[in-house]
């Protein structure tokens, strides 16, 4: 008897156009598999027994963003006691927590900017220009800034108060950016090849993620091999301390001046439900090592039914 899986995706978060497609991509990709037949359900913000009703014996939410993939929906999943692909509640909203995150990796040693919690009663900036400005509980760069200038400051502290929404403050670092997911095979997360991420113009922000085509990705770019170990064993290490299971993708910004002996690989921010659209990273990664992307979802959806 085939296995049904679940496929949520929508919500109520400001990604929601992304969990659409990664929704559709993920339910192709496990009928292609096989193995397991995707019931897709699009959803808003459904009640425990409206998910009760919703048939499936495991659950891919497929949802980005604070409910979707920051623990409430996660919640609701560990209440019904069906197996579910990703984080519990918990390692969830931790890992949703910019702030907690980075509290995480700099007690473990791993690099890590400074950061400050933007206070919505004082427009001093807590640190030198250039600066980072973005929502602590977002992601796919909704609401950053880089300010360089004073005016920058400025605007940004001002839309970010606006917002109404928690935000932070963060050394700007200067760098290659990079990208480590780890999927679980055989019991066991495991780093896939790094992917280096060069936008045509300017940030990699959510057009150049999602919409535009001139993105470059470079699939285990030429870097230090020592570096790109070092990498996968930090995103090892704060996946379990965190609580972490089954798949995950940290952010870094190689700084090649360092300020030391040699590159510095700067964490960022780990992703727990990461994309799965056509241009994804984690399964491009995947791919890359070997492993597509039916053969990828069917082993993330074994993980959780294990």
């Amino acid at each position: 008897m085939t296995t049904t899986v679940l496929v949520l995706s929508g919500g109520p978060d400001a990604e929601r156009e992304v969990s659409l497609r990664s929704g559709a991509a993920i339910a192709e990709a496990l009928d292609r598999s096989g193995r397991y037949r995707a019931l897709p359900r699009v959803i808003d913000r459904p009640s425990l027994d409206e998910l009760r009703a919703m048939p499936g014996d495991a659950v891919w939410p497929a949802l980005h963003g604070r409910w979707g993939e920051g623990g409430p929906l996660q919640r609701m999943l560990e209440q019904l006691g069906r197996p579910f692909v990703g984080c519990g509640s918990r390692a969830a909203r931790l890992a949703m927590d910019k702030m907690a995150t980075k509290s995480f990796a700099a007690s473990l040693g791993i690099p890590t900017a400074f950061a400050a919690v933007l206070d919505p009663a004082d427009d001093a900036c807590p640190f030198d220009l250039p600066v980072v400005v973005k929502p602590i509980f977002e992601g796919s760069t909704i609401g950053l800034y880089v300010c360089r200038t004073p005016d920058q400051w400025r605007h940004a502290w001002s839309e970010s108060v606006r917002s109404g929404k928690p935000c932070m403050v963060e050394r700007f670092v200067k760098g290659r950016e990079l990208t480590l997911g780890l999927v679980e095979r055989a019991g066991r997360l495991t780093p896939l090849p790094v992917i280096e991420i060069v936008p045509a113009e300017g940030l990699y922000d959510y057009e150049a993620k999602y919409t535009r085509n001139d993105t470059r990705y470079l699939v285990d770019p030429p870097l230090d091999r020592k570096l790109t170990e070092q990498m996968g064993e930090q995103v090892l290490r704060l996946a379990q301390a965190m609580g972490i299971r089954h798949l995950c993708r940290a952010d870094f910004i190689l700084d090649e001046t360092g300020g030391g002996p040699g590159p510095v690989a700067w964490f960022l921010e780990v992703n727990t439900m990461p994309g799965f659209t056509d241009h994804s990273l984690v399964p491009k990664a995947s791919a890359h090592a070997g492993v597509p992307m039916p053969a990828l979802c069917a082993a993330l959806v074994d993980a959780a039914v294990a």
